[in-house]
């Protein structure tokens, strides 16, 4: 059963969005692993309702080791993202990802004309969301231009509305940047918009060039919402693109992708991870098999293993869990959960810190999750002694 007192207790949480006066939500993580640079994104909002987004703020992070076992990360004063609005619009879903071949920083996000809400859009058949980024060379000191990508897309023009991630996008061992998206679409032409079967799907944007060009890959089968994707490599040491998205309720989709992310297919077998109420994002990372004794062998430093945060509760966005996976191919194969933060707690995001460390931004509360948004740091031993792997 693992160590029943790591078990009970909570890791120490560090405040990074304060909702006073602001409310913030829908965290994003990034971390530069070389600098031990972690960036903290997050939309600030006039009220908890989604439709009331005014901007988008970040916040940097320097991690510090306190001792062997513990680290925290000493957090920046906020700082406004202006760069990543275009007026009119409401900036909303953060994801951040690195190119390191250029060594640019891409900021994904949506901007939605005024206050028309996510369902009005669904409703109409009326996409009111355009597709926008903006880069930086230097970790978000100093930021680009918005770029918009929506008119270079022809498929936005077929959605009812889209988003981007939320939390972190990436890139693959060859260099691929992908960008995890949900579109709702019926599946018909322009002039037959009205349909009661518009539905979310899941699919990826990705460029194969840092970011000069932008292409779709193809929409999941099944219905799926928010989502997010990470790298992983089997026994033969092919490349997997694994992705978990929210579902309307039920069992989280789980579906990999042999073709760089282009085509996801349902992964077979019994599911295991239930989603909460009538869903709730979560965020997911892959990171090296921790096997001591092939520590020096450089064919194990790929990432063969999975990490996954969601609320565990089956109705309401409580007990925010910490799932392993190692055998990513098999949904039976989830860990139960290690909670890391036992009261209200929504979205969240994960990022390898390297050496068997890993942060996460959550959404968390005493009274209701949206009192703030968090950091933890914790590492792999700390999950290994609490789950019993």
């Amino acid at each position: 059963m693992g160590d029943v007192t790591l078990w009970n207790v909570q890791l120490q949480q560090q405040t990074v969005f304060k909702s006073n006066g602001w409310v913030y939500r829908i965290p994003a993580l990034f971390c530069e692993t070389e600098s031990e640079t972690l960036l903290a994104f997050a939309e600030q909002r006039r009220t908890e309702d989604d439709s009331s987004s005014k901007m988008l703020v970040m916040k940097r992070g320097e991690l510090k080791e306190e001792t062997p076992n513990v680290k925290t990360i000493e957090w920046s004063e906020l700082r406004e993202v202006k760069e990543a609005k275009i007026d009119g619009y409401r900036p909303m879903n953060p994801c951040p990802l690195y190119d390191k071949t250029s060594k640019t920083l891409f900021l994904f996000f949506i901007c939605v004309e005024g206050t028309v809400s996510e369902q009005r859009q669904i409703n109409c058949y009326t996409n009111k969301a355009r597709l926008c980024y903006i880069t930086s060379k230097d970790l978000g000191q100093t930021w680009t231009e918005l770029t918009d990508l929506t008119d270079k897309l022809p498929e936005i023009k077929t959605w009812a509305t889209f988003a981007v991630g939320p939390g972190h996008g990436l890139q693959t061992e060859q260099g691929r940047l992908i960008v995890p998206i949900h579109a709702y679409t019926s599946g018909m032409n322009s002039c037959c918009r009205l349909s009661k079967s518009c539905a979310p799907f899941a699919l990826s944007l990705y460029s194969d060039d840092s970011g000069k060009n932008w292409q779709f890959g193809q929409m999941f089968q099944e219905k799926s919402i928010e989502c997010q994707m990470a790298e992983f490599f089997d026994e033969s040491g092919n490349s997997i693109i694994y992705c978990n998205a929210r579902t309307e309720g039920g069992f989280r989709e789980e579906h990999v992708s042999e073709s760089n992310g282009h085509e996801f297919c349902k992964l077979s077998g019994v599911q295991k991870l239930m989603e909460t109420g009538f869903g709730c994002q979560g965020s997911l990372v892959s990171f090296p098999s921790q096997n001591e004794d092939v520590a020096n062998d450089e064919s194990q430093k790929k990432n063969k293993w999975l990490l996954f945060t969601h609320p565990s509760h089956q109705c309401r966005r409580v007990s925010l869990g910490v799932y392993l996976n190692k055998t990513p191919r098999d949904p039976n194969s989830w860990s139960k959960p290690w909670i890391i933060s036992s009261g209200p707690s929504g979205y969240s995001d994960l990022a390898y810190i390297g050496e068997g460390w890993f942060a996460c931004l959550l959404e968390s509360g005493e009274k209701k999750e949206t009192e703030q948004i968090a950091s933890v740091v914790f590492s792999y031993n700390e999950l290994k002694q609490v789950i019993g792997e």
